[in-house]
This record gives C-alpha cells, structure tokens and sequence, in this order.
C-alpha cells in the first residue's frame, strides 16, 4: 500500500532537533513516499546531522528567510534536486530573548520588528521565493502556538503567531486561483530547541498538565507531524486558510 504523500516533494524548514515538530514531519513525509529537501539556518551542519537519522538520505540547503538574496536563489537550489514542488512545510520562528520572558512592556520595536519578520513575514516570502516550483498546486503548511490568548512569558511571540495566523488566511486568498493551499497546524508545547529559548517554558507547558482533555507528552512532537503530513496529503484538497489544533483538545476548554 502507497503512502499519502506518494510522489509528492516537499520542502521542509526548521529540522534542528529530533525532538522537533519538523524532524517528525520530514521522517513521516519519507515514510509515507515524499521526496523532501531541507532548509536550515543559521547551521546547516546541524541540520545535516539531525538529517542523518531520516529514514533515507536528504539534501540540507542553506536559507536565512529575512534575506532577500538568499531567498531569490532558493528556487533555482531546489530545482537542482527536485525539478518541482508540492508542498512547503514552514517551521521557523524566532524571537531576541529581550521580546520574551516576562518584558512584553520593555521590548524594543528593533526586536519586535525581528520577530515579526522571521516569524510571520517570512510564511509570505518563502512561499513567494518557492511559488516558480508549485505551477500544478499544492500546499503550504506553517506551525503556529494558538494566538487567541496571551501566554505566560511568551510575550511578542504571541503577537508574532498572531501575525502569521492572519498572513496564512491572506495567502489562503490570493494563493487559491492556484490551487494552493494554505493551512496551520495549532500545536501544544514541545520540548523542542524553540521551546527551550522562551524563558519560563515549563509554567506556559503545565497548562497542558492541568487542562487538556487528552493527556499531552512534551516529548512526542509526532502527532503534530502527522497533522502537517495529513494537510500536505490530497486527503484536505478543498481545506484552506485554517488552523487545525493538534493539542490535546486544550483549545476548547476554558477553565
């Protein structure tokens, strides 16, 4: 039996960890018959070890996606090894550590303005940089942490996600006359080289302990991976422009 993503290739961003959502994903996409390529910065090397663990092996290419030149060569690097693409998986997202820890009130627009670049803006440039490859549709799949609320010591991140939640419902928009879909997986914490730079992770995480009507594991990104691969597959072709919670069910639970 085929997998759901059999023949399909896709690019994924953010494979840092094996304990990453992105790691799950790329590992889950393989299985279920993807050709993927990654993208990493700011240490491809490590990304290139991390990739090792995949089951087959996986071209890392470099991408700053706050830099305009690297992001107008990126299209003609992937097409060196995949001569198309199906799909884009965004896992990026970065913050300086003064717009996170409790100094909502002190950041300065310098760092408010790095967040919002890398981690919504670029949903928008890299799909963009990526669009030459995708001329039979597709679909792009980004990792948001639900922005409905303001977290404990999460600070301009929220504000960021926030962002990057309303960039995925624009590009749902225009991207759609392509047959381009556009979606985001709303996943719980992970204890995930990302999670571990917010300062206070562990009392934004013991929410989960306390709320969510299904128990949830800070070390098990694979459910969301399954969540991204499920949205990359044609098993949602007329799915666009929303965030699907891969969270334990927190989301629906008020107190």
């Amino acid at each position: 039996m085929s997998g759901i993503l059999e023949g399909k290739r896709i690019l994924i961003t953010g494979v840092l960890m094996e304990s990453s959502i992105a790691f799950h994903t790329a590992k889950l996409a393989q299985e279920q018959g993807a050709e993927i390529i990654l993208t990493a910065f700011p240490r491809p090397s490590l990304t290139e070890r991390i990739a090792k663990k995949l089951p087959k092996p996986v071209k890392v290419l470099e991408l700053d996606v706050s830099s305009e030149e690297q992001l107008a060569g990126i299209a003609d690097q992937v097409r060196e090894y995949l001569p198309t693409l199906d799909g884009i998986v965004h896992s990026i997202g970065f913050a300086p550590q003064d717009a996170l820890g409790g100094n909502f009130l002190n950041t300065p627009w310098e760092s408010v303005a790095t967040a919002m670049q890398v981690s919504a803006f670029s949903l928008k440039s890299l799909t963009m940089a990526l669009l030459p490859l995708m001329q039979d549709g597709g679909s792009v799949v980004g990792l948001t942490f639900d922005a409905q609320f303001a977290w404990p010591k999460y600070d301009w991140m929220g504000p960021a996600k926030a962002a990057l939640e309303a960039t995925n419902r624009y590009l749902a928009r225009d991207l759609g006359e392509r047959n381009i879909r556009c979606n985001l997986i709303s996943a719980g914490p992970i204890g995930s080289m990302a999670a571990k730079s917010i300062p206070g992770f562990g009392e934004l995480a013991d929410t989960w302990n306390q709320r969510s009507p299904l128990k949830w594991d800070l070390s098990d990104p694979e459910p969301a991976g399954r969540g991204v691969v499920a949205l990359l597959s044609d098993w949602f072709p007329k799915t666009t422009g929303e965030i699907v919670h891969v969270d334990g069910g927190l989301h629906a639970i008020g107190a």
